[in-house]
């Protein structure tokens, strides 16, 4: 099988599908990766594919990983592709079973005439398909033409949104997203670790916040709950993750600006610790995982991951996040006070809730979500072999 990305770069949805790659891998499916971008210019970082923790934890694993060598946005914004990249594309998808679109961007290199025809299942991990421009059009050319026989949504906010936006709701399959419960864990040694090497005090109330700079995470209004909160919380502090999170980001800095003024003091108990590889650590010490998001989200991985570490979630009412969190932490209006309130109430309730957490586990599980993707690709996968080949494109 041969999953299609737009690139390796940081953020959720491909975390969690390099994850189930990994997975699929462990068993009797046999994956490779194919990037249209070898790098990506945005969220104010760099990204090598080569430097990506999920390219290293791939390759390393034998997944074979290639691209083709585009650069974003110095070319990756153009509609049409080059001979020589169709032609990378062809050799990629000609030995293939079945191929798998991280989200439905990469639809727009798969739809082109000439290329092998093979099943594709498209993996969605947003609820807002209005938003993401030419691809839902490219989703749909493609289900009509029968070349996309299903798409795996990772939240049931995703498929509702994606069945009223027309995609036929009987290729819409949920699988919730689950993590490595040996990894994301309580631990009490990381979690004295993590707040040794920031200087944090052991009794010290943290919130962090892990998202990468984009408009739908909101960040304004994660720093005026921040500044709200570190107000009426002299001994709390904040940790900000992910890419962008950094006081190289312009555009973060200006943010910063903005939500605190001339009350620039309590930022010193603010830390930007940008892209993170042990994000595990990260939530241990914590006591709460904030989510800010205006729109988009669909099952976010902040929320699990840190929930199945012991910090308690706070979240906005956006995607799945309200099932989510509920009987394990609060959902707020996007309101800054009256967030900064619940992560107070959140960080007393840590030890009250822990029950909770513990007990969900199970459901978000990583071998639970790996098992229903590999039985839906090994349905389709039957399926294609039963039935006529599919003619090329032309």
């Amino acid at each position: 099988m041969l999953s299609v990305y737009e690139g390796f770069f940081s953020g959720g949805a491909r975390i969690l599908h390099s994850d189930v790659l990994l997975g699929l891998q462990e068993g009797d499916q046999h994956h490779r990766v194919l990037s249209i971008h070898a790098e990506v210019h945005r969220e104010a970082t760099r990204q090598r594919m080569e430097d990506d923790a999920c390219y290293r934890s791939l390759t390393a694993a034998g997944v074979g990983v290639s691209s083709l060598g585009r650069v974003f946005p110095a070319s990756g914004d153009q509609a049409g592709f080059t001979g020589p990249e169709l032609a990378d594309t062809a050799r990629a998808t000609a030995d293939v079973d079945v191929i798998l679109s991280l989200k439905e961007q990469p639809l727009r290199l798969l739809n082109q005439a000439g290329l092998p025809r093979r099943p594709v299942v498209v993996c969605l991990h947003r609820s807002d398909p209005e938003n993401q421009g030419p691809a839902l059009d490219e989703l749909k050319a493609a289900i009509a033409d029968g070349t996309v026989v299903a798409c795996v949504c990772c939240a049931e906010s995703t498929r509702v949104a994606y069945e009223a936006a027309g995609i036929p709701a009987d290729l819409l399959h949920v699988v919730p997203n689950g993590v490595d419960l040996l990894r994301f864990r309580p631990n009490p040694a990381r979690r004295l670790a993590l707040r040794t090497a920031l200087g944090i005090p052991v009794a010290a109330p943290v919130v962090v916040f892990a998202a990468r700079y984009d408009a739908m995470k909101n960040v304004p209004l994660f720093l005026r709950a921040a500044r709200a909160w570190l107000e009426r919380e002299p001994d709390g502090h904040v940790l900000m993750c992910g890419a962008g999170m950094t006081a190289a980001n312009p555009g973060l800095d200006a943010d910063i600006e903005a939500a605190f003024g001339a009350q620039r003091s309590p930022t010193d108990r603010v830390r930007l610790l940008g892209v993170r590889h042990d994000m595990e650590s990260v939530y241990a010490g914590a006591d709460v995982v904030a989510l800010t998001s205006s729109w988009g989200e669909a099952a976010p991985l902040c929320l699990v991951e840190g929930m199945m570490c012991g910090a308690v979630p706070v979240a906005t009412d956006v995607g799945d996040s309200a099932v989510i969190v509920a009987g394990h932490g609060f959902v707020t209006p996007p309101d800054p006070a009256a967030i900064a309130r619940a992560w107070t109430e959140a960080a007393a309730s840590r030890a009250d809730l822990a029950p909770a957490l513990a007990a969900s586990r199970e459901r978000f599980s990583r071998t639970r979500m790996i098992a229903s993707y590999a039985a839906l690709l090994d349905r389709v996968a039957a399926g294609a072999a039963a039935r006529p080949a599919l003619p090329e494109s032309l």
